[in-house]
């Protein structure tokens, strides 16, 4: 014989009756993903402060090669973003 699909009224006792069960599963798997997000969050927080410490002693100890390299990625990307239009502008004139 064929089994008759569950009725959603079935349905809804079953997992009334696995409720406990069911929240303590959603809430040891909220507490594992929210423990592995913080973890995750102090890894990139604690390279970021050692990165942000290894350029400020780079900067201090040869500043101006920091703001000869700063003004080199400067023009770098002022050209990219298009600032080489100029040269097209002296051209129809």
């Amino acid at each position: 014989m064929k089994q008759e699909p569950k009725s959603s009224v079935q349905d809804h006792e079953e997992e009334s009756n696995n409720s406990p069960e069911w929240r303590a599963q959603a809430r040891a798997a909220g507490t594992a993903a929210w423990d592995a997000t913080r973890a995750t969050y102090q890894q990139l927080h604690d390279k970021t402060l050692e990165y942000s410490r290894a350029t400020d002693r780079a900067i201090h100890e040869k500043p101006y090669v920091a703001i000869g390299a700063a003004f080199g990625v400067g023009l770098l990307l002022g050209y990219l973003v298009g600032g080489h239009k100029c040269s097209e502008q002296g051209e129809e004139s």
